[in-house]
């Protein structure tokens, strides 16, 4: 790694299994070592030499098994670098490849800050954490994304937890994002907007859908006059996870007069019934111009996000239901923010929806 200059976080260490002991593999019992690797280096991967092919010897494997087993490590390495294995000639990118999180010093970075702004719903000055790209320029008009959490955070805890400026930072660099201003509000609309005490108690909770009125009616209009952004729907995106996944799926499909791009990330119960949401679903295909439902296979709030697929699915209603291998954490929403920001205020291709639906 210091030869070449590498960082380990970011470099993966693919190791294979010598030939399997249901083979009869004269070194099998080296499979029980190379399987605790990852724990000594936490960005290596195992690849399973079971039932590939073996020499006479039994030490090796033979052609046919060292081509399955070179296919094996090809397969790993493209889905760490964030791209499904399939027939197409063009690579797919379904997930963030390692190190999308990492802190790059030869990166230009964008700038963090947090502003204040007169809440004439709640009656008091409440705080939002900006996020302006790098080479921002106040001569230039820039779409807008309101970025949300969940119920025990506030403004700060995508920063706290998802490391958000990192990753479109690095995405920045790459090319592959349209600047734009992130905004994270704090979606507790009331007085005391602390995530202290009890997080799920009921004014607490009631202050979440209160948080409508305050995002269309305060900031908003705040935003659009302290930056130069486009102030039309098809510039406007709104995302969030949890607690801030239903906020987004209610306040998005509920305002498509203000919000064209929408993204849940894990939504939690607070979601309203997709009936309720899209009663028209051929005046919301007319509308969107893009939602993605996003959730970890394995999170205990799945069936929020499966139940609104499931409706714009029978509905006809365009839109990427994105599962991936995970639970309730920051370790899918940080994917989720990769994939969703890169899509935002650019030219939809419908036909690659489908891409994105199938856990790799």
């Amino acid at each position: 790694m210091k030869d070449l200059n590498l960082d380990p976080k970011k470099v993966p260490l693919l190791s294979g299994e010598t030939v399997h002991e249901d083979q009869n593999g004269k070194c099998a019992s080296m499979n029980k070592i190379i399987a605790t690797l990852p724990q000594t280096i936490p960005t290596s991967y195992i690849i399973s030499s079971k039932d590939c092919a073996v020499a006479t010897d039994l030490l090796h494997f033979n052609a046919v098994g060292y081509r399955e087993l070179g296919k094996r490590y090809a397969e790993k390495m493209l889905s760490l670098l964030g791209y499904k294995s399939d027939n197409s000639k063009e690579p797919f990118v379904v997930h963030a490849p390692i190190g999308f999180d990492q802190l790059n010093p030869a990166v230009p970075a964008g700038k963090v800050e947090t502003v204040s702004y007169n809440s004439k719903t709640v009656g008091t000055v409440r705080k939002a954490t900006i996020y302006t790209p790098p080479g921002f320029a106040k001569n230039k008009k820039y779409p807008v994304l309101y970025l949300l959490h969940g119920i025990g955070g506030d403004e700060k805890e995508w920063l706290n937890g998802g490391n958000p400026q990192i990753i479109l930072d690095n995405l920045y660099a790459e090319g592959k994002l349209q600047p734009m201003i992130v905004v994270m509000p704090n979606g507790r609309a009331m007085k005391d907007d602390s995530a202290s005490g009890n997080i799920m108690a009921l004014d607490k909770v009631q202050a979440f859908a209160d948080f409508e009125k305050d995002l269309l009616n305060d900031l908003i209009p705040f935003v659009e006059k302290k930056y130069n952004v486009f102030k039309d729907r098809e510039h406007r995106a709104i995302a969030g996870l949890s607690m801030g996944g239903g906020q987004s799926l209610n306040f998005g499909l509920g305002n498509l007069d203000k919000f064209a791009w929408i993204g849940g990330f894990s939504s939690a119960p607070n979601t309203k019934k997709t009936e309720e949401l899209v009663p028209n679903p051929e005046e919301t295909k007319k509308k969107l111009k893009l939602l993605w439902i996003s959730c970890g296979d394995n999170d205990w709030l799945i069936e929020n996000s499966r139940r609104t697929h499931d409706y714009l699915f029978k509905n006809n209603v365009p839109h990427i239901y994105y599962l991936e291998p995970g639970v309730h954490d920051f370790k899918v929403w940080k994917n989720s923010l990769y994939m969703f920001s890169q899509l935002l205020f650019k030219p939809v291709d419908e036909s690659s929806f489908a891409k994105y639906t199938m856990i790799y």
